[in-house]
């Protein structure tokens, strides 16, 4: 299953270049790479921390690449997600998908983070200048996620 959660840093165009290599009839390629803001809800952001539960994360981001595929037959989805302590800037998370279109190229990738934003079990945590604070999923994730006809069953925050 194409899926990692890992400390260490990806590479963006080796990652692109052995999912596309999966499948020749790859027409097109859509990629989302989150980073670590320096200014969250007004603060400044020394570092986050992020925190899974293994296995269980691992099987979560599984189960979205299931329901991915299953919206649209034939993509490539790759997901690549950091934990532990990060910097501003520093890559979080890889979504790659590919498609013989770029419709679904482009609509698979945004599902697959949409859905990846609100249900997969990551904690976050942010050190700024005034302490240490826990990241909440958003109302503006829980939208997102709900235009794909699903509920977060998330009682966010804005």
């Amino acid at each position: 299953m194409p899926v990692r959660v890992q400390t260490e840093d990806f590479d963006l165009s080796a990652e692109v270049a052995a999912l596309r290599a999966r499948n020749p009839k790859v027409g097109a390629v859509a990629c989302f790479v989150g980073t670590v803001r320096d200014l969250n809800d007004g603060s400044t952001v020394e570092t986050m921390e992020l925190e899974h539960y293994p296995g269980m994360t691992e099987k979560s981001l599984e189960a979205i690449v299931v329901n991915a595929r299953e919206r649209w037959p034939g993509i490539e989805v790759l997901i690549v997600h950091r934990v532990g302590k990060l910097y501003p800037l520093d890559q979080i998370v890889l979504v790659a998908t590919t498609a013989a279109h770029r419709g679904d190229a482009f609509a698979s990738c945004e599902f697959v983070m949409d859905y990846l934003k609100t249900q997969a079990p990551f904690w976050k945590k942010e050190r700024t200048g005034s302490g240490e604070r826990w990241v909440d999923a958003r109302v503006a994730d829980d939208a997102a996620l709900a235009r794909w006809g699903i509920d977060s069953g998330n009682q966010s925050q804005e």
